[in-house]
């Protein structure tokens, strides 16, 4: 029995973080046009898209090229996983441009380099399956390996990320232009805040733009969010 081969297309922060926690139980290969330093092959998009499970961890302006790259080449039975911050737009995509033969799961891995800096052992991963049989056993692949796999729909998910990650990093971006935040006298309360900003204040201006932008449902929660806000300064 061969290994299950994965490949990793889009080799950044969050496709580096995918194979150090696979590559012991799975055959991996990388598909990126910047070659980083790394031990794995390094192979071209129809290469990547003959793997058992070909993962998409690109920018959202980038998923549909790569997907009208990769459809031709994909085998039968294979799984395709996207990770993107938002859900409705590529299920959508991948749904429309991957061919029947193919299994399709839209996810959210709820976690990053800097969240699964101690390991993924404990963090949840949304897990939409949208084509095929072949999600279940992957699931059980991620339960396994020590994550929450939490079922749910690409439109739930982006109504529910409108507001976990949209204003978490409204507030985080928000915050950083204060300036130097007080440390000396911070309570325990506003230590915590500040310790969640840090988390995504390095995050890319691509996946801050997938999230404030590109989720159908932001736009909503964000203007409630500051007309709640600018409601109690102005009952103060």
């Amino acid at each position: 029995m061969r290994p299950e081969t994965l490949s990793i297309i889009g080799f950044g922060a969050f496709g580096q973080l995918i194979a150090r926690h696979l590559r012991p139980h799975l055959a991996l290969s990388v598909c990126d046009p910047c070659v980083r330093p790394n031990d794995l092959p390094q192979v071209d998009p129809a290469q990547a898209a003959r793997a058992d499970i070909v993962v998409l961890a690109v920018p959202l302006p980038q998923l549909e090229a790569v997907l009208r790259a990769i459809a031709p080449h994909l085998r039968p039975g294979s799984t395709v996983i996207d990770v993107s911050s938002i859900k409705v737009e590529p299920a959508r995509l991948m749904l429309d441009l991957l061919p029947d033969h193919v299994g399709i799961v839209a996810s959210h891995p709820l976690f990053g380099p800097a969240s699964a800096a101690g390991g993924i052992a404990g963090h949840r991963i949304a897990w939409c399956p949208l084509r095929g049989r072949g999600d279940r056993r992957l699931a059980a692949f991620l339960k396994a390996r020590g994550l929450q796999v939490i079922p749910t729909t690409p439109d739930q998910h982006d109504r529910d990320m409108a507001v976990v990650q949209g204003l978490t990093h409204l507030i985080a971006r928000s915050l950083s232009r204060l300036g130097p935040l007080p440390r000396d006298m911070a309570t325990r309360s506003f230590a915590m805040l500040a310790e969640a900003a840090a988390m995504v204040q390095d995050d890319s201006p691509e996946l801050l733009a997938t999230i404030l932008k590109a989720n159908p449902h932001a736009a909503s929660v964000r203007q409630r969010f500051l007309a709640e806000a600018a409601g109690i300064a102005d009952e103060l």
